[in-house]
């Protein structure tokens, strides 16, 4: 058994009590340094271990970080041989996916889960407040479809991630178009899709999806706060967690092979369709509302390709794609 399996066993089997990194070395035969070593893996798959001065270390019985085996175990069998990282702590999910995509040994599908990211990003730029015992997974993808057809995944990933959750939360989560998932007026999740290029063919190599999801954190910054909400005032353990990354991950891989299966659910969770909205276009930093004009519409409804039609208050209608407005209710 590798020293690292090893380890695990030892703490799982005395979850709440501390064991030093001496007597561990004694029961294992192996050196502290290896010990030291292993602990720090499997903090980096995610694993929640404290670690006391004189004490030793613990794990928790209710750890509350995603584990790679967990995620794994959850997993289709036909995906369970996929490319899957987890750490504690990254800078960003996406920008870790870049870094796979870079790597000619790391094939598509790939996944890379991270319990808080410090630069978490969001749409145009923005920065994404990830705070500790989050859900952040970015999912790489080899599209197999037309490059016109790729605003579909942001959809198809909402649809995923909203239907995933209300299965493991027993709750009802909406979507506000295009890509964010809100529960009980608030917004607990945001999705940023973004493309790699071919340069010699001008094609898009890669699709990158980011999700990002407040489990449990109740404070926020001020700019959030009224805002921002969480899938479960509780708080989930580790174990839910794998469990959501899992069903996330097969129910976005399975909507975006042939980008179909999706679009019913996500008409239906739309909190956007029939009400009155204004279409705020161009890009901003912070506030639309503040930085760009806006048009009053009436959002009619959402057409096969996942683009949102509107009827302004002359009469005229337009649908609206992807990435060329930001929508206020």
């Amino acid at each position: 058994m590798a020293v690292k399996d090893a380890v695990l066993e030892a703490l799982n089997k005395n979850r709440d009590q501390y064991i030093s990194g001496e007597e561990l070395s004694g029961q294992l035969g192996v050196s502290r340094a290896a010990v030291c070593k292993a602990v720090k893996s499997l903090r980096n798959e995610g694993y929640e271990i404290d670690a006391v001065t004189n004490r030793g270390y613990m794990m928790p019985s209710e750890g509350t970080a995603v584990s790679e085996d967990a995620v794994r175990n959850a997993l289709p069998a036909d995906l369970r041989s996929m490319n899957l990282f987890v750490y504690d702590v990254i800078d960003s999910t996406n920008l870790e996916a870049r870094r796979l995509i870079l790597d000619e040994n790391t094939n598509a599908p790939a996944v890379v889960i991270a319990r808080q990211q410090t630069a978490g990003r969001g749409r145009l730029g923005r920065g994404f407040y990830s705070p500790r015992d989050g859900l952040y997974l970015s999912i790489v993808i080899r599209p197999g479809f037309d490059i016109s057809r790729s605003s579909m995944v942001t959809v198809a990933a909402a649809a995923a991630t909203s239907e995933a959750i209300d299965a493991l939360c027993g709750c009802s989560t909406d979507i506000k178009w295009v890509n964010d998932i809100y529960l009980e007026g608030k917004k607990v999740c945001g999705i940023l899709t973004e493309a790699t290029t071919d340069f010699e063919t001008g094609q898009i190599d890669s699709l990158i999806i980011g999700i990002g999801i407040n489990t449990s954190e109740k404070s926020f910054p001020p700019e959030l706060a009224g805002i921002a909400g969480s899938i479960s005032e509780e708080g989930l353990d580790g174990h839910a967690k794998s469990l959501l990354a899992a069903s996330i991950t097969e129910k976005v891989l399975r909507y975006t092979k042939d980008l179909s299966g999706f679009m019913d659910s996500y008409r239906s969770r739309s909190i956007v369709i029939g009400r009155k909205i204004t279409v705020y276009t161009g890009t901003y930093r912070k506030d639309p509302t503040q930085e760009l004009g806006g048009r009053k519409a009436r959002a009619i409804g959402i057409d096969d390709a996942g683009g949102l039609i509107v009827e302004y208050e002359d009469g005229t209608r337009q649908t609206l794609t992807s990435g060329e407005v930001s929508v206020r209710l």
